[in-house]
């Protein structure tokens, strides 16, 4: 497939919104009519040719939403539960155990041939882990590796070998200082609470590919965090730990797409090239495009978002280390940037790749395009 300049792309972009209903390939050639959903084979059959898997996040609640899920069932080859692997939603409470979110989307996932990854086994992040265990004072390292073996051990055994991957650890960079942030657990047993992560989700999950996941991003503020993300890869690769990918968010969140400057590529970069240079995968896990500072006309912000969605997953899909990518939500309305950073003028957000009206946008044409122009590559197992 040939390469389309950035002017070539946006003609092929601006057209992707006026397209009508079609059929949209699965992974196994089957098709399955989407209202508006253009004239072309679904995201994850392009992504296939290429051995790679395009997906989603999803909740519990979208599962009774049928136009989402027809969206999800068409165009995605896998999932990520959005916060029902957390464990604030697991285990609320010490004695208290809630597997029937998580349950409800990977039973979904099964009976439609979906792929699943987990996220998260533990978001090492005091303001993200339940107060209960933020409060815990463990009286010794060897108890609180006691409470991971315990937890991480029912989780992620509970559902293998399904999940094909996890994101093992969560967030345990600090953006600001590029420091480990420090809970009940690492007060207990150190920087090396991330190393027995990883090895107890292996035991209990040995088929699955094991990922750090972070929102280190191009971004000028995420200097300290991206150099505070390769410090910990280093310790991790460096000890043995069992990690196979970085798990790159890919949110945009405080500077805008137009704001992915030359020099800004340039020093991220330099950035991804050291982390596969450990011998790691990529994996975008949580794509979308923040709008907040971008004017409200429409057509300017999705063309804007589309070229700059094009410029990354240009970049990004160069490495044949990356593998998966994963959208953070398919609809506009059920994004959680519609809340977060919340624009001034109180104009819906446009950050995923189908609109509020259940409509592809010209973003859903920019990734297409990208994985019809990405190399090809080893496939991620399923």
């Amino acid at each position: 497939m040939a390469n389309y300049s950035r002017r070539e792309t946006l003609g092929l972009l601006a057209g992707a919104t006026a397209l009508g209903a079609c059929a949209t390939g699965r992974p196994d050639g089957s098709a399955q009519a989407v209202q508006g959903a253009g004239d072309s084979v679904s995201l994850d059959a392009l992504a296939r040719q290429k051995g790679l898997r395009f997906g989603t996040a999803i909740n519990a609640r979208q599962l009774r939403d049928p136009r989402y899920a027809e969206i999800v069932k068409a165009e995605c080859g896998g999932l990520v539960a959005e916060n029902e692997h957390k464990i604030y939603v697991i285990k609320p409470e010490p004695d208290a155990w809630n597997f029937a979110p998580a349950d409800a989307i990977v039973d979904f996932a099964k009976s439609n041939d979906l792929a699943m990854r987990g996220h998260t086994l533990i978001w090492h992040h005091p303001r993200w882990l339940p107060q209960w265990l933020n409060e815990t004072e463990f009286g010794s390292a060897s108890e609180a590796e006691g409470f991971l073996q315990d937890y991480i051990g029912r989780v992620a055994g509970r559902y293998s070998p399904f999940l094909y991957s996890w994101d093992v650890v969560n967030e345990t960079i600090d953006d600001e200082t590029g420091e480990m942030r420090e809970t009940s657990l690492s007060r207990a047993m150190g920087p090396e609470v991330i190393d027995a992560c990883f090895r107890i989700a292996k035991e209990h999950a040995p088929n699955a590919t094991l990922a750090y996941n972070d929102y280190m991003s191009w971004e000028t503020t995420s200097t300290a965090h991206r150099r505070g993300v390769l410090r910990l890869l280093e310790r991790l690769v460096g000890n043995g730990v069992p990690i196979d990918a970085l798990g790159i968010q890919s949110h945009s969140n405080y500077e805008m797409p137009d704001e992915f400057t030359p020099q800004k590529q340039r020093e991220w970069r330099a950035f991804v090239d050291e982390v596969v240079g450990m011998g790691l995968d990529i994996y975008l896990t949580e794509f979308d495009v923040n709008d907040t500072r971008l004017r409200p006309d429409t057509a300017y912000r999705d063309e804007l978002i589309a070229s700059y969605t094009k410029d990354y997953l240009d970049m990004m899909l160069s490495y044949e280390e990356t593998k998966d990518v994963l959208a953070w939500g398919m609809v506009d309305k059920d994004s959680w940037l519609q809340t977060f950073l919340p624009r001034e003028d109180g104009v819906e957000k446009r950050p995923t790749p189908y609109s509020s009206d259940y409509q592809p946008k010209a973003m859903r044409e920019a990734i297409a395009q990208a994985f019809r122009d990405a190399p090809t590559r080893t496939p991620l197992r399923s």
